[in-house]
C-alpha cells in the first residue's frame, strides 16, 4: 500500500470517527437525561460498520481491492455512518426499527459489493 492510499484511509477513517462522535454528542447535549449508551440498534449498526471497514482493509492489504474501489466503499460507508448520526440526533440517541431497517439494506448492499471486489 502506497503512502497515498494510507493517507486516505486514515483521513476517511478520521472523517467516519468524527461523524459519529458529533452525533452522539449532539444527542447527549439535546438531552442528556434521555440518552442510552449503547443502545443495541446503534451498536449493531456500528458494529457493522467496524467489520466492514477492517474488510476493505484487509482486501486493500491481500491487493483484492484498489485504491478507487476503496475510496468509493469508504464513501459508502461514511454516508451510512453520517445517516445514522441524523438519525440518532432526532430520536436523543435512538435509532427506530424504521432508521435500522434502511441503514442495514444500504449496509448489505455495500457489504455485496465488497465481497465481489474481494473475490
Amino acid at each position: 500500500m502506497n503512502t497515498k492510499s494510507m493517507i486516505r484511509s486514515s483521513l476517511i477513517g478520521c472523517i467516519l470517527a468524527a461523524a459519529l462522535v458529533s452525533g452522539a454528542v449532539m444527542a447527549q447535549s439535546a438531552t442528556p437525561d434521555q440518552t442510552v449508551a449503547g443502545h443495541p440498534r446503534v451498536n449493531e449498526v456500528n458494529q457493522r460498520l467496524d467489520n466492514q471497514q477492517n474488510r476493505i482493509q484487509n482486501g486493500v492489504a491481500k491487493g483484492q481491492v484498489n485504491a478507487k474501489q476503496e475510496a468509493r466503499d469508504e464513501r459508502h460507508d461514511a454516508n451510512i455512518a453520517q445517516r445514522e448520526s441524523a438519525d440518532e440526533a432526532r430520536h436523543n440517541g435512538h435509532l427506530t426499527k424504521r432508521e435500522q431497517h434502511n441503514l442495514n439494506k444500504s449496509e448489505n448492499r455495500n457489504s455485496r459489493h465488497i465481497r465481489k471486489q474481494r473475490h
